[in-house]
């Protein structure tokens, strides 16, 4: 990348005079800012903000411009983080037999929408195979049974690390992780095919059928111990009639869930996430 820019993400309890802070150590130190957006929940109290600045022109490097950021938020009170744009994320999709998502993002890598290096693509068959090995990215089979699924999870989490992967994908791997894993690994994204909360867990279609509703979805959230519970990043919907089967509306659901994994994917990897209690908020 010719020309870097910094990212700095903040979530902390709300105060005056934070924009100005931040953006006066920006300018005191030669920076100029190309993208700036904050958010107040008032209800919470909250103070929520992103800004991304030009690395060149700078009279910090990255360990003092860290330090700086640090002077400001840390006392605060709240959560910060800074990244850079040039660092790229490295990510690894999980599936299981269904290929629609897992195809969507691969064709994205290739058009390079992503912004990340596809580590390694897991998957509990060996049905789709086929499509990743001829792109030149490993596969792995990882079988899993009620029975082993604590030692399958260490054998994920061993090869996570040795990858050095910073976030799993789940394009429908159709599986739940533990408790233990998600601590282990919090950095997780689902993909959720209904319009959450409404008809979690299996099946949502078929419930959404017998519902006889007019809408529905496919939802895109960080994964939490909590099925189908973690804060939502992006959300799609289409509408129904009676006249439609349930065979529709899982065909036009793979359409939804298709671009909203890779939307919620597409704004992790770029920064612009913040997550509070179970809620989020997305700089757009």
């Amino acid at each position: 990348m010719s020309n870097p820019t910094a990212i700095f993400l903040i979530s902390c309890p709300d105060q005056k005079g934070i924009v100005a802070r931040l953006a006066g150590f920006v300018y005191q130190h030669g920076g100029n800012i190309v993208d700036s957006d904050h958010h107040s929940d008032l209800q919470a109290g909250r103070f929520l903000g992103r800004i991304e600045l030009e690395v060149e022109g700078l009279d910090l490097d990255r360990a003092g411009l860290r330090k700086g950021f640090a002077a400001i938020a840390d006392p605060m009170g709240g959560h910060w983080e800074l990244h850079f744009s040039d660092v790229v994320p490295r990510i690894a999709l999980w599936c299981s037999k269904q290929e629609h998502c897992l195809l969507d993002l691969l064709w994205r890598h290739q058009a390079g929408e992503l912004g990340a290096e596809i580590a390694l693509v897991l998957s509990n068959h060996a049905t789709l195979r086929r499509h990743v090995e001829p792109l030149g990215i490993p596969f792995h089979v990882v079988p899993i049974t009620r029975e082993t699924r604590e030692a399958a999870e260490a054998r994920e989490l061993a090869l996570l690390r040795s990858e050095g992967v910073d976030l799993v994908i789940l394009a429908k791997y159709m599986q739940v992780l533990s408790p233990a894993f998600l601590e282990a690994f919090p950095s997780v994204i689902n993909i959720h095919h209904s319009f959450l909360p409404a008809f979690a867990g299996a099946q949502p279609y078929h419930q959404a059928h017998a519902r006889g509703v007019k809408l529905i979805g496919a939802t895109a959230h960080y994964v939490t111990p909590d099925l189908d519970s973690g804060p939502i990043i992006d959300q799609d919907v289409v509408r129904v009639s009676h006249r439609d089967t349930v065979e529709d509306l899982v065909r036009k659901g793979r359409d939804m869930e298709r671009l909203a994994l890779s939307r919620a994917v597409r704004l992790h990897l770029q920064h612009r996430v913040l997550t509070y209690g179970n809620k989020t908020v997305v700089f757009e």
